[in-house]
């Protein structure tokens, strides 16, 4: 458990560095954009008070609260489940990931209502209008990591007993 922990406070705090960087130095929440290697890296502030591409967006208090239980609920469940049945290391490093960029948004919903999301890549022609964070990009690789590599490490109780 010490390995989640200290992915997802890495994790953490790169992402709130970054967003604070971003928003508060380079001030993208007034400027709005800025073209840091076009068109394959902008930053394009998007404040984002739903889920992935502004699913469930809203501006009530009601869906961000909604949205901070639910992420606190798959925080816990998580952690539960490492702690009942740990995966190996790479596991363990994906649930970092994954806890890590759930309460960064978290704290985003926290302290601006909504998630800072300032990252937008395109390429090859697709104009990409999304724009995610650090904490999405790990959301996204933990959990795809947790489906993929989370066997346990723990002996499972055989059942196949022939009587």
């Amino acid at each position: 458990m010490r390995l989640v922990a200290l992915v997802a406070l890495a994790v953490f705090v790169i992402d709130q560095l970054s967003k604070w960087w971003v928003v508060h130095v380079m001030d993208l929440a007034r400027r709005g954009s800025i073209d840091v290697l076009p068109p394959y890296l902008n930053f394009r502030m998007a404040w984002n008070t739903g889920i992935n591409f502004g699913l469930f967006s809203g501006n009530t208090d009601w869906t961000r609260w909604v949205l901070i239980s639910v992420a606190l609920g798959i925080v816990l469940f998580v952690l539960v489940w490492m702690r009942r049945s740990p995966p190996g290391t790479t596991g363990l490093i994906f649930a970092g990931l994954l806890i890590g960029g759930a309460l960064g948004n978290v704290v985003d919903r926290l302290f601006y209502g909504a998630v800072a999301d300032f990252l937008n890549m395109s390429c090859c022609g697709l104009d990409n209008p999304y724009a995610f964070n650090v904490a999405d990009i790990s959301v996204f690789v933990g959990a795809i990591g947790l489906a993929l590599f989370s066997e346990s490490k723990t002996p499972r109780d055989g059942g196949d007993a022939i009587g």
